[in-house]
């Protein structure tokens, strides 16, 4: 993640802070050592939910949630923490893994206060825990019907390429009509292209893909230094035909996108606003770029988590290797990997794909 991007998230976290308890502030600035600045405004939203319901509840009158007590959660009851838990699922919609990932951030601040954090007296914040005797809940879809249920909404066999080369020449010819949508895509088409060869030969998150410099790109050894989950930095491999796909890209990217020289983000977005100021692509930019293409193309369900998707299970096809599809896809645990073990065979025979079968007549005397 580059610094700029990280310097906004932390500017952010800040910013919620501020609207958050004193002993929760200090709880995510002990974070910052160890965990990425994505999760910690994950977290800081999740505690301001739960804040702002104590309020709305009336658990106590403090005038803003920066005000309540620590004496306000060590007397919260299990039963109440169950009265949230159901606020979040039916008043707020939430998943049944939403839910799992706020509670066990309440849970870490809980722990935190009861085991970890001490008054000048060498006493615990909270003497009692009660989000300590709350289970998180139980996700009922094992692996193979997770993978199931995703072997409809990823790329199989042929359609690798199709959606490739619909992003790089096709989208253009079906809306050679509209001049909008037509001059944007000749604006854009080798950045585009780049962007979904590059998840589609390597299998990197959004996150990764957004925070790219262009020196982190190896050239010759067909890698990308990224920084994963956790901030752990890792070069990741991609196919040849995302490397081609990059040369294009970059052959084009001063001129088409006039870069200041001090920006070294890799993907940038085209130019806003009257003084034609370019800028590092955002996240939503990226998600709304392939959603627009997956629509065009007809298969609405592809998002860039499905693009990831559409790797991995083309790689364990390929390969058959779990634990070097896990370091790649950057999984800290192999269970999360081996959901691709349990597609069909039928949908693995037909996810067999040589990934750079047109190389050659792109390039016949190379």
């Amino acid at each position: 993640m580059d610094d700029e991007r990280k310097l906004h998230l932390y500017e952010r976290i800040d910013e919620k802070s501020q609207k958050l308890p004193w002993y929760v502030t200090e709880y995510i600035n002990k974070k910052k050592r160890i965990m990425s600045p994505a999760t910690l405004l994950n977290y800081c939203h999740d505690y301001l939910i739960f804040f702002d319901w104590l309020l709305a509840e009336g658990f106590h009158d403090a005038k803003s949630t920066s005000d309540i007590p620590l004496s306000c959660l060590e007397s919260l009851t299990p039963q109440q923490i169950e009265n949230f838990l159901s606020h979040l699922q039916f008043r707020l919609n939430n998943s049944t893994l939403t839910v799992n990932r706020k509670l066990s951030a309440l849970k870490s601040l809980f722990h935190y206060l009861q085991n970890i954090a001490e008054t000048s007296d060498l006493k615990p914040y909270i003497q009692r825990n009660a989000m300590a005797k709350i289970e998180l809940n139980p996700v009922k879809e094992d692996q193979e019907a997770v993978a199931q249920k995703m072997a409809g909404k990823i790329l199989w066999d042929n359609e690798y390429e199709q959606f490739r080369q619909f992003v790089a020449h096709d989208y253009g010819v079906v809306f050679k009509d509209n001049k909008k949508l037509y001059n944007f895509h000749v604006q854009n088409c080798e950045r585009d292209t780049a962007i979904i060869s590059l998840i589609l030969g390597s299998g990197l998150r959004l996150s990764e893909v957004v925070g790219l410099n262009v020196d982190d790109i190896d050239f010759k050894k067909f890698s990308a230094r990224v920084i994963r989950k956790g901030n752990k930095e890792q070069y990741v491999f991609f196919s040849e035909q995302a490397m081609l796909d990059l040369h294009d890209y970059l052959a084009v990217r001063s001129k088409k996108y006039d870069i200041n020289q001090s920006n070294k983000a890799l993907f940038i977005s085209s130019p806003m606003g009257p003084k034609g100021t370019t800028r590092r692509l955002s996240p939503r930019a990226i998600e709304n770029m392939v959603q627009k293409y997956a629509k065009a193309f007809g298969k609405p369900s592809l998002s860039v988590h499905k693009l990831r998707h559409s790797f991995a299970t083309r790689y364990h096809a390929e390969n058959n290797d779990i634990p070097k599809l896990r370091r790649q896809l950057g999984h800290s645990s192999v269970q999360t990997t081996m959901i691709y073990t349990h597609l069909s065979n039928d949908e693995l025979k037909k996810a067999v794909d040589k990934m750079d079968e047109h190389l050659e007549d792109r390039f016949p005397n190379e």
